[in-house]
């Protein structure tokens, strides 16, 4: 089983318990069989998993247990083209929205549609995990403030957030309300990280490389 499913089943039980689940995991004295141990193993697994869970709301317990099925019965909303989005109406949002446009507009500008696309899939990605914040504005400043703690470098390098390319944000302003809109997050398979192909941090040695989208390399946090 994927640690994906793994998760998705766990969310399905935690939905349907009417009283707090017990995250202790006793384990027996006796010296188990080789099935017995991988059990108890998976057993240990189940309660970590499920202590992690207990805090999140029934919403996000939904959101992160539902399949992803897009927009449209399957059609596929998103604007690939630089010239497209320019031609559709200026975009505004929420307070959510405008976190998610900084993230692409700062993060990511310089690179290709699709390279900005992946961007707001990490970011959308990590809402709907449980081991980050659940809310897009809560997990693009998470640790900012902290020296080396911030997980999008441009809210921590210490460079005022300035829009100087109006016709970048209207751009990035359109992805944004796309994909928060329901768009397939099909880019990147799952990632919820990503650097600059020009570093290399430790985490990177050790999570997956799923995608390459211009000079950004796109990695699935191992749970």
């Amino acid at each position: 089983m994927t640690a994906r499913r793994f998760l998705v089943a766990l969310c399905a039980a935690a939905l349907t318990l009417a009283a707090p689940v017990r995250a202790d995991v006793t384990a027996s004295s006796s010296t188990p069989g080789a099935s017995s141990d991988i059990g108890l193993r998976l057993g240990a697994l189940m309660g970590v998993e499920t202590s992690s869970l207990a805090g999140l709301s029934g919403d996000r317990l939904r959101r992160i247990g539902a399949p992803f099925t897009g927009r449209g019965g399957g059609s596929d909303p998103r604007v690939m083209s630089a010239s497209a989005l320019d031609a559709m109406p200026r975009p505004r949002g929420n307070r959510q929205w405008r976190c998610l446009t900084e993230a692409i507009y700062f993060e990511a500008r310089g690179e290709s549609i699709e390279g900005q696309y992946a961007v707001a899939e990490v970011v959308l990605n990590r809402v709907d995990n449980a081991n980050y914040p659940g809310s897009i504005c809560e997990v693009v400043n998470q640790g900012t403030g902290r020296r080396y703690a911030c997980q999008f470098t441009y809210t921590c390098d210490g460079i005022p957030e300035v829009v100087t390319d109006d016709r970048a944000w209207n751009r990035a302003g359109q992805i944004a309300r796309i994909m928060m809109e329901g768009a397939p997050r099909d880019l990147t398979a799952g990632a919820t990280h990503y650097h600059a192909d020009w570093v290399s941090p430790s985490w990177a040695r050790v999570y997956p490389r799923t995608a390459r989208h211009g000079s950004h390399l796109f990695y699935r946090q191992q749970y």
